[in-house]
């Protein structure tokens, strides 16, 4: 985490703190999708189809600067850039389980 520049200071709230590095539509989601296998941005895309290209950029840079995507460009011409969970990254998947059966449940209680 040394060489990885924070976007904000780390708050002593642990749920300030998680929020402020998960926080927002779709970082969940991207999570989500990288844990089932490393993707490229245009997968991501396909999958997300309601993100545009400038938020899941922004949305990827801030995950990747909070140490929980890396990035990683496969040295083919035209260069792809393969996203894929860091370890730290991967501690988040009970979260989105969690969350996942959470949300199921809020659909069926209120059908939405």
């Amino acid at each position: 985490m040394d060489s990885v520049r924070r976007r904000n200071p780390v708050s002593d709230c642990p749920l300030t703190a998680a929020l402020a590095a998960l926080g927002g539509k779709w970082k969940l989601i991207i999570v989500y999708w990288l844990a089932e296998q490393p993707r490229h941005f245009a997968g991501l895309r396909q999958l997300m189809p309601a993100i545009s290209q400038k938020v899941l950029t922004e949305q990827l840079r801030e995950l990747i600067a909070d140490d929980i995507v890396h990035r990683e460009a496969t040295g083919e011409v035209p260069s792809p850039v393969v996203y894929s969970l860091t370890a730290y990254g991967r501690s988040l998947t009970p979260v989105v389980e969690t969350v996942r059966s959470w949300g199921r449940g809020h659909i069926e209680r209120f059908g939405e």
